[in-house]
């Protein structure tokens, strides 16, 4: 199920794709269940700015930046969100 809180956008990446020291910008957030609510929660919200900060060695978790703070995800987890790549 997904809230609609914002569009899918067809240039839009995974979260978990981009390459570490990239940026985007949240464009959808998969939410409907207590998962998805909490990264709406911790300011993973379409309109965000993010930033790939590092990657563990075998590519899970991953270190992200955004609205000030450092927040680490699984993989899982940043497969829901989709960002469009930014300069």
């Amino acid at each position: 199920m997904d809230d609609g809180r914002s569009d899918t956008d067809s240039h839009a990446a995974l979260l978990s794709a981009l390459p570490v020291g990239s940026r985007g910008l949240i464009s959808h957030v998969r939410a409907g269940d207590p998962v998805g609510e909490r990264l709406l929660d911790l300011g993973l919200v379409p309109g965000t700015p993010v930033v790939v900060l590092r990657r563990a060695p075998l590519g899970d978790p991953s270190v992200y930046e955004l609205r000030g703070y450092q927040l680490c995800l699984r993989r899982s987890e940043a497969e829901r969100i989709r960002v469009r790549r930014i300069a």
